[in-house]
């Protein structure tokens, strides 16, 4: 697949759900819940005239759930170690199957999964699913695991704290305490239950995955998950070989010629046998939750053993430490970061008027490097929704948003469902707190509800300013997958407005992409209610632009198609414009030589 990736995070449970009750810690039974076979042809081509390549489907592996199906085989779970009454899709409890929630007949479910992963390969885009290497569910248990294959903790000697070989780390000599409430706070909103007893039978207990090593996490611990031994012993020193300085940047060959007569943990080949089931039952790629509390040693296994079996695996991770982004990249062997500590977090206070566009050229400049790794985002699961009020408490500034954060560089765009269509993520559902669609709960999301419109997928229920946005992010991620100027060059032009052009304020941000005969001109407002009008300024000659004839340039705007007139005098290119508040421009220019 050529082009910029556009990955289309689904939160599975939720997507296709057309039950509108949204009951505070509802049931399956109150609240519904969105099943495989919801992701039906036309969702699926709607999701593609996005431009979307990949899809990443969130919430996939079996993870612990309160819903009983003990008829399947399945234990139940304790919601006393369960966030929500849906749990939280990074608890994995059985990494060789999926969530049962998921299925219509739950027995044959990964029977359905299979059947989605190949409808999504028939509208052309590939399969992204989670994986969570730092912890699991407090109980994990397979059932669907291959012959000869151990569960996590199985094996362990529980009477230290640390061994190598164990995969899990223990507290020696005290049983598990469930964390004391917070605020009030009741597992399933304090409905009875056989097992919300305020027990929960680990003996002795576990480091929670967050590496609390109380036998009692505190209640904003990770405390329905446990923590992963890769060899790290207590200390925080290696109990595994270091990559040497050579492998910086080499290729995925020599990273495994190097780690063939190694001796190394039980959970690294634990975890690279996941990675390698999954890839082999027709999944394209991964992202890696809390990649950066995992060694990049073990990522440079990890990674080559998955390029090894599939060489355009896509491989995502969850790093939030700019000063270790080169060595999850060329150590580590990831394809891409999230660009969040910097361009995220920049990005977002501008987007909700409370910075100015300034600090964008830097931190862009900062992994300039890199920057082709560095996958954008406005939302994900983690984060709260453009349209809520803790955070621009509309959708329009999602449109520039989407223009600079889209069109800055040639890595991957994330469009988290719904966003498209200025979801809030207003309802309080249980666990979680309303600006964040819940990752805990059954529920139902309203705009994705309209655009469903009885599984037609076909908009019929949206209003037109919801159709309108959903428009221009279509517009901008199909120029950002497809034009040929987005795998050219990129050079800022924001700095030299704000210096040299009038009405040229904080609020605006611009810079240009070019190949040798398309650029790209994008200029964005974030300016929130006035129009500015202007004349962008160009320095053709300091950026090296390929030759453009002296005179006048009829160019055309990809979002609108509208057209206006560049100005050339061989130094310096000029563009009259009228921006609008919360909107972009992506001004097309063919180049030829004088």
């Amino acid at each position: 697949m050529n082009g910029k990736p556009i990955v289309y995070q689904m939160f599975t449970r939720l997507f296709g759900n057309q039950n509108a009750t949204n009951a505070p810690w509802g049931t399956i039974e109150q609240n519904g819940v969105g099943k495989f076979s919801d992701i039906n042809d036309a969702a699926l081509r709607s999701i593609r005239e996005l431009g979307v390549t990949h899809i990443w489907y969130t919430g996939i592996p079996h993870h612990a759930v309160i819903r009983d199906y003990t008829e399947f085989g399945i234990s139940n779970d304790d919601p006393d170690v369960v966030k929500g009454r849906a749990g939280s899709p990074y608890a994995v409890k059985d990494y060789y199957n999926v969530n049962p929630d998921l299925a219509g007949d739950p027995a044959r479910r990964l029977e359905e999964f299979d059947a989605l992963v190949e409808r999504t390969h028939a509208h052309g885009m590939k399969v992204i699913i989670d994986i969570v290497p730092n912890h699991v569910a407090r109980r994990y248990e397979s059932l669907s695991a291959p012959d000869g294959v151990d569960d996590f903790g199985v094996n362990d000697d529980t009477s230290v704290e640390y061994a190598r070989d164990n995969n899990f780390y223990y507290v020696v000599g005290q049983d598990f305490e469930v964390p004391e409430s917070r605020d009030g706070y009741q597992p399933l909103g304090g409905e009875p239950h056989p097992l919300a007893d305020g027990k929960f039978d680990e003996s002795p207990a576990k480091w929670t995955g967050n590496g609390a090593r109380s036998a009692q996490p505190r209640h904003d611990d990770w405390y329905e998950t446990v923590k992963v031994n890769y060899g790290v012993r207590p200390d925080g020193s290696h109990d595994f070989p270091s990559l040497p300085a050579e492998l910086r940047g080499a290729s995925c060959e020599a990273h495994l010629k190097f780690w063939a007569d190694k001796s190394l943990p039980d959970s690294w080949g634990k975890f690279r046998d996941i990675g390698l089931y999954w890839l082999d039952r027709g999944v394209d790629g991964f992202r890696f939750d809390m990649a950066e509390l995992v060694p990049v040693e073990f990522w440079s296994y990890m990674n080559c053993s998955l390029k090894a079996a599939n060489p355009d695996a896509f491989l995502l991770a969850e790093v939030y430490d700019p000063s270790r982004y080169r060595d999850y990249i060329q150590l580590g062997k990831m394809d891409y970061l999230y660009d969040k500590v910097g361009f995220y977090d920049t990005l977002r206070p501008a987007m909700s008027q409370n910075a100015g566009t300034d600090g964008l050229v830097d931190v862009h400049a900062a992994v300039a490097d890199i920057a082709d790794h560095m996958l954008h985002f406005l939302e994900n699961h983690d984060e709260q929704r453009i349209a809520s009020d803790a955070f621009a408490g509309e959708p329009a500034p999602g449109v520039p948003g989407m223009a600079i954060s889209a069109l800055i560089s040639r890595a991957p765009t994330l469009l988290y469902f719904g966003q498209e269509l200025g979801e809030p993520g207003a309802e309080n559902l249980g666990f979680g707190d309303p600006t964040r669609t819940t990752i805990f709960d059954y529920a139902g999301v309203p705009t994705i509800q309209a655009w469903m419109n009885g599984g037609a997928f076909d908009g019929g229920q949206l209003t037109v300013v919801q159709r309108d946005l959903r428009e221009r992010y279509a517009r901008i991620l199909k120029i950002a997958a497809a034009h040929p100027a987005m795998q050219g060059r990129y050079a800022d032009i924001h700095v030299h407005n704000r210096q040299t052009t009038e009405n040229y304020t904080d609020r605006l941000f611009s810079f240009i992409r070019w190949t040798s005969d398309k650029a790209l001109v994008v200029v964005t407002s974030l300016e929130p209610e006035s129009t500015h009008q202007l004349t962008l300024s160009i320095p053709a000659s300091a950026l090296s632009l390929p030759p453009l004839a002296t005179g006048e340039h009829t160019v055309s705007d990809l979002l609108s198609n509208a057209a206006q007139i560049l100005g050339s005098d061989g130094q310096r290119w000029t563009l009259p414009i009228e921006i609008e508040p919360n909107s972009a421009q992506i001004w097309e220019i063919s180049l030829s030589a004088d």
